[in-house]
């Protein structure tokens, strides 16, 4: 019998397929050629909510996340030896600056604007958006080896606290334009929908949905962070710095000088 949690992951990744292909076929698909919002709210499913619903139903993803960072960020490596943190930080800020150069290249006028005129540029979107936002997921919720994550838990929600304002600031700045930002998406007087109302419902989904997704995970890793007492890391390095000698013989008294 699968565990709940086996089946929530089945939901999970499911929920991400549907939510893809709702945003990519017709309808939906169609109505983001016309409307900023629609084509905001498929942003944000490539870039974010899909990207965190399949790393949450990876094995592994939803078990990390709800230990709250407890998983392989403080397992020691081989040999009883905590391996060093340096070539995680490295990887997850390479992570970090794709994936934010992704979305703001996605983001831009001149890019949505070609988003609307050629619809076959929308598999493009979706392919580098899905594998960028999959790294971000990875780095915050964990994977399986060789990918778990080597950020300390202040550092993930640092990192969940970048992408989330990075796309606060791209939507600030449209919502903060007097003009349409998206010449593709001026709609004509009478049109029925405004290109400002337009515009705005676009700004409200781009805040929206990284609000729903990035938060808790904030929430989660500073609480955690703050309410240990006793952070095994720490005592991970103190007996590291003890050397090689075994742990409680470093307390021993040393014998007279000259006893053999």
């Amino acid at each position: 019998m699968p565990t709940w949690r086996a089946r929530v992951r089945t939901w999970l990744v499911l929920a991400a397929v549907v939510l893809i292909l709702g945003v990519l076929l017709p309808p939906v698909g169609r109505y983001a050629r016309q409307y900023a919002f629609v084509e905001s709210l498929q942003f944000v499913v490539f870039a974010v909510a899909a990207p965190a619903l399949l790393v949450l139903g990876a094995p592994r993803g939803l078990d990390r996340l709800s230990r709250r960072g407890r998983g392989a960020s403080r397992s020691p490596g081989l040999g009883g030896r905590r391996p060093s943190r340096r070539p995680g930080v490295f990887r997850a800020a390479a992570v970090l600056a794709v994936f934010i150069a992704l979305v703001i290249a996605w983001r831009l006028p001149v890019t949505v604007n070609a988003l609307a005129r050629d619809p076959d540029l929308t598999v493009a979107e979706l392919v580098t958006l899905l594998a960028g936002g999959s790294g971000v997921w990875l780095e915050l919720a964990g994977s399986p080896p060789p990918l778990l994550p080597r950020l300390s838990r202040p550092q993930r929600a640092a990192m969940a606290a970048l992408v989330m304002w990075t796309i606060w600031v791209l939507a600030y700045i449209m919502g903060m334009s007097r003009v349409a930002w998206f010449a593709a998406y001026a709609h004509p007087a009478g049109h029925g929908l405004s290109t400002a109302a337009d515009q705005q419902l676009a700004v409200g989904i781009l805040w929206a949905v990284p609000a729903l997704c990035f938060p808790p995970v904030i929430y989660a890793m500073i609480a955690t962070w703050l309410r240990d007492s006793d952070d095994p890391d720490q005592e991970l390095r103190k007996i590291s710095d003890r050397g090689s000698a075994p742990a409680g013989l470093s307390s021993w008294p040393r014998p007279p000088r000259g006893w053999r």
